[in-house]
């Protein structure tokens, strides 16, 4: 799926998101992850395709270090949550996001867009201050 992922930076905006707090647990319904219904629509396609029940797995989405900008998205399906894992549910599709990675994640949309040109994940993110031309790495 990494190929099917664009990042778009909200730098330059002025919007600066909070900063997670750190005495919430795992499932708090704070400002986590939002991911819209075009999303959760490829998402829940996916799945039946990976022949992954939603109700027992769901999609991973981290952070790991690399790329041109110095981070990059990670996206995969997980056929159950770790034990720190924050869990965000979305019309059935569990969205799974480490600790870590929640850092970077907080506030953060997940769109999927299919046109003529491009069909793909974006991941609109306000940490982001920037991204580079490759698409998939940002800091």
């Amino acid at each position: 799926m990494a190929n099917f992922v664009n990042i778009e930076s909200k730098a330059g905006e002025g919007a600066v998101a909070p900063a997670p707090q750190q005495n919430m647990s795992p499932s708090a319904p704070v400002q986590g992850v939002h991911v819209t219904e075009r999303a959760v629509k490829k998402i829940r396609s996916a799945m039946v395709k990976e022949g992954i029940s939603p109700e027992a797995g769901g999609l991973r989405l981290g952070v790991m270090g690399g790329g041109c900008s110095g981070l990059s998205y990670s996206i995969k399906f997980d056929t159950q949550p770790r034990e720190r894992d924050r869990i965000f549910e979305f019309d059935g599709v569990r969205i799974f996001v480490d600790p870590k990675s929640f850092i970077y994640l907080h506030g953060m949309t997940l769109d999927y867009e299919e046109t003529l040109m491009r069909q793909g994940f974006n991941f609109i993110n306000p940490n982001s201050t920037r991204s580079c031309g490759c698409g998939s790495s940002f800091s």
